[in-house]
């Protein structure tokens, strides 16, 4: 199984106390428990899946992509996350794009990559997991089964239990997916209790995309700096990184990620990040208006970033004309980078 790359990255949380380099995966010099994943810090982008008129995946495009997401301040990217339609596309396609996607390394060798792995189907979720630690991925990121609702939090604990018995090597990373309002079903703090200490040294933590102020508090109430939290709403973002989040995973982050960055890097140095936090939220404000994300994100990439225009795949339809047209205004009217 190849190595995952060595960080020379140094990043400061001051909520914890600590300043670290990430020189691998597993570096032990620091007492926290989150030295085990140090690599899973900062500013990912919920990345968008190119995709041809004729709904084909366009994955020789993503590199070009990714390069323009590390150039503007991104740490890594989510591969085949919601952004990324990833429920919307079939093993073999998520393994090829997987795989494409790996030649940002040979431009930027400390961009982390991770991938949404997670299906309705423990076999399918397994052999997607699998895979992306096959490829050297960084992590992978894990929805719920999502087709039973209402299975009870046992079953649940067992279904992730057995993608990272089955799945996740020693040294992997798995965080899992809290996305309510699309998912339909929640990762309760118990079940991530459950998860951290039966798995200590592969279950990183969770991608928290509530949406919920309370939620954000009382993970860092909870675990503290034990538990890697990526903050999945920009407009949460200061206040997940004072409850000692680890940083975040967004779609915004596609567009607007010098802002992103920006407030990291001030929240890193102990600043106050006041004003930063009230463009990233005007900024949401304009994505929301258009949703869902994916078709909204890719039309001002192509407006606004000269990206090919991509589609989206059904269900998902393409913003009309007349919508892009004001999406792309509203967007230049609010956000300058």
């Amino acid at each position: 199984m190849p190595g995952r790359a060595k960080y020379s990255l140094h990043l400061h949380h001051p909520s914890c106390k600590a300043t670290w380099p990430i020189p691998g995966p597993k570096y032990s010099g620091i007492i926290s428990g989150m030295s085990l994943f140090n690599h899973l810090r900062g500013v990912f982008a919920a990345v968008v899946t190119p995709l041809r008129p004729d709904y084909s995946c366009a994955a020789e495009e993503m590199p070009a992509l990714l390069d323009f997401l590390a150039k503007r301040g991104c740490h890594g990217a989510l591969i085949l996350g919601t952004t990324g339609e990833g429920p919307s596309f079939a093993p073999d396609e998520r393994l090829d794009l997987m795989r494409t996607a790996l030649k940002i390394r040979q431009l930027h060798p400390n961009f982390r990559l991770l991938a949404g792995t997670g299906t309705p189907s423990l076999e399918e979720t397994v052999l997607l997991t699998r895979g992306a630690f096959d490829l050297g991925y960084d992590g992978v990121v894990v929805l719920p089964a999502y087709y039973f609702r209402h299975a009870p939090e046992d079953g649940l604990f067992e279904w992730f239990k057995q993608v990272l018995v089955r799945a996740v090597p020693s040294d992997g990373a798995l965080l899992a997916y809290h996305i309510p309002p699309i998912s339909g079903v929640p990762i309760s703090i118990e079940l991530l209790k459950r998860l951290r200490d039966e798995f200590p040294g592969q279950f990183a933590g969770v991608k928290d995309s509530s949406g919920d102020a309370k939620h954000a508090i009382a993970l860092g109430d909870t675990f503290g700096c034990e538990l890697v939290v990526l903050n999945g709403n920009d407009r949460l973002f200061s206040l997940a990184l004072q409850a000692k989040a680890s940083g975040c995973i967004t779609a915004l982050a596609n567009l607007a990620s010098p802002l992103l960055n920006q407030l990291w890097e001030l929240h890193s140095r102990g600043e106050v990040t006041t004003e930063i936090q009230s463009q990233l939220d005007a900024a949401r404000k304009v994505l929301e208006s258009f949703p869902p994300a994916p078709p909204f994100v890719k039309s001002i990439l192509s407006q606004r970033y000269n990206f090919p225009v991509w589609t989206v795949r059904p269900p998902l339809l393409p913003m009309p004309p007349h919508q892009i047209e004001q999406a792309s205004q509203n967007w230049v009217e609010t956000y300058h980078g």
